[in-house]
């Protein structure tokens, strides 16, 4: 596939690297030629300095022949006008941009149509990661909640804990444990390295299990590997932004919630706004302000400012001072291993959540969801079954015959509205949403195959 990035920022060159391994024809277009050397000397790309909203600069990129144009740079203005260019003078057949601005946003429907803004597919980053720490505040103690078919399935990793009931334990003795409960460990992560989930293997504490079960059995599964934590009731946010004022949108009418924001302005706005959220203007890492506030009973503080060592410092002092739980949001990539896993107990990534969302729209096949996992090493897909047992290398087989690349398992199917756990005699049928796992993301464009039917399949 012929893709033109516009950005060479962390979103730009991230889903660059993950797509040149992909066999993709990948150009870059920055208005930095530093920056453009810096990532032409790593990768197998061809790059173009420039404005990638002007007409000269896109057609010297190749916009004349190219499949998709994905745009990241950090205007939305700049990331919409380049659709709009390339839709009309190019003919650009997918076109996909980022866009952050909440007044975009909440008009997205009848702003990006083709009559109007020719944006195919847009991604909001701040969405992406409210929704991923809402959901990490449904389940205490995950690390990381991604959901499938609609909210049907979910994939969540833990870390299992000394004291949890399956910890020295064989995996097989899960169904014992929990006979009325399917699930699948998808894969174990032991001292960063992944290792293959048998029936025989057994649980240490501090290895990191991703498993997959039916979304109303989550609670109970995570139950088995870790002392359940109980709901999180009180919240304390740090940044009044557009995640942290979403997130509290969110959360205020099921959870007591404190907002704390620096700027004043901003703070009288947001007071004005929300309805049960408590807020004040100051920083979030003075040491009095959080005393005053409470912070030793708070279940949960989380910083979502867009400083990263603001973020950083008040979540470590919320957790000295007695918070449970500190979760923050890091810019920097590079970061988020530093940082997770000490006194922090989550670092997210709105990179990461964008990458997601940005390769869910690029997979080949029907391939409806992609999540990067674990820092972008690994991914998880939902992928459509389509065709027959002649036009599909997946539909009719047992997926014990599924010719799947090393490390992939397939973690359960959604059938109409039950969720299947995968066993090596699952059938796979015509509309099956599967649920795949990838330990190493460089077989993607395998997986993607398997569920491209062959030309005889008309849909």
């Amino acid at each position: 596939m012929k893709i033109i990035i516009l950005g060479a920022g962390q979103v730009g060159a991230t889903l660059a690297e993950n797509l040149v391994g992909e066999k993709n024809e990948i150009t870059v277009i920055d208005s930095d030629p530093e920056t453009l050397r810096h990532l032409q000397d790593r990768l197998d790309l061809q790059v173009v300095a420039g404005m990638g909203s002007h007409p000269d600069v896109l057609k010297k990129a190749g916009a004349e022949d190219a499949d998709m144009l994905i745009a990241v740079t950090n205007s939305d203005e700049s990331n919409m006008m380049a659709c709009q260019v390339a839709y009309s003078l190019f003919k650009t057949p997918t076109k996909i941009a980022r866009v952050r601005s909440e007044q975009y946003i909440i008009y997205q429907e009848q702003l990006f149509k083709h009559q109007d803004v020719p944006v195919d597919h847009l991604i909001a980053p701040e969405q992406l990661v409210t929704k991923a720490i809402k959901r990490l505040i449904d389940y205490p103690g995950a690390l990381q909640v991604v959901e499938f078919a609609d909210g049907k399935a979910s994939l969540v990793a833990i870390k299992a804990y000394y004291g949890g009931l399956l910890v020295g334990h064989a995996l097989s003795t899960l169904k014992e444990h929990i006979p009325n409960v399917e699930t699948r460990v998808a894969a174990i992560y032991r001292r960063g390295k992944p290792i293959r989930p048998l029936g025989t293997t057994i649980i240490e504490a501090d290895d990191e299990v991703f498993f997959i079960a039916a979304t109303k059995h989550i609670r109970t599964v995570m139950s088995e590997l870790q002392k359940l934590e109980s709901s999180y009731k009180r919240i304390m946010i740090a940044g009044g932004g557009l995640i942290g004022a979403g997130l509290a949108k969110l959360l205020e009418h099921n959870h007591n919630v404190k907002l704390i924001e620096f700027n004043h302005e901003r703070a009288k706005y947001l007071s004005a706004h929300l309805d049960k959220t408590i807020v004040f203007a100051g920083d979030a890492s003075d040491h009095e302000l959080l005393t005053e506030e409470n912070v030793e009973q708070v279940d949960a503080f989380i910083a979502v400012t867009n400083d990263d060592e603001a973020n950083i410092m008040s979540a470590m002092l919320a957790k000295k001072l007695g918070a449970q739980k500190a979760m923050v949001l890091i810019q920097r990539g590079a970061y988020v291993d530093l940082v997770q896993g000490g006194d922090i107990d989550i670092a997210f990534s709105p990179q990461q959540a964008t990458i997601s969302a940005l390769l869910t729209h690029i997979r080949r096949g029907d391939i409806v969801n992609v999540y990067s996992l674990r820092r972008g090493a690994a991914e998880a897909i939902e992928a459509i079954a389509h065709g027959d047992r002649n036009t599909s290398k997946v539909v009719g087989r047992e997926i014990r015959e599924i010719n799947l690349p090393p490390g992939t398992t397939i973690g359960a199917i959604v059938r109409s509205e039950e969720v299947i756990i995968a066993h090596g005699d699952t059938k796979i049928e015509a509309n099956d949403h599967v649920i795949l796992f990838l330990v190493d993301k460089k077989f993607v464009s395998h997986v993607e195959k398997l569920f491209q039917p062959s030309a005889l399949f008309f849909g």
